[in-house]
């Protein structure tokens, strides 16, 4: 059988699963603020890819070709919206 011995009102074993509660919250939160740093670096980054895209497309000559690039450049910051917007709610 197992031992219950008490260490200031608690066996060792409730103290042991308290530490490692404790733990396990610190290795969550620690989780959580890298994927949240995770996403503002990938939305800055979408954000830099749609302002070339946008950039590219003011400086075409060809009407059809800035059509299409600033669609794309919308596009980009669209998608970059919703996933972030999708992984921040996961991390909530």
């Amino acid at each position: 059988m197992a031992d219950s011995k008490t260490t200031g009102g608690g066996s060792i074993a409730d103290d042991a699963a308290e530490r490692i509660r404790e733990l396990n919250e610190q290795v969550i939160e620690g989780a959580r603020a890298a994927g949240t740093a995770y996403l503002d670096a990938y939305e800055n980054a979408l954000k830099s890819i749609a302002d070339y895209q946008q950039e590219m497309a003011n400086q075409s000559p060809v009407d059809w070709i800035t059509r299409v690039v600033e669609a794309q450049a919308q596009f980009t910051r669209e998608v970059g919206r919703l996933y972030a917007s999708a992984a921040r709610d996961f991390l909530k």
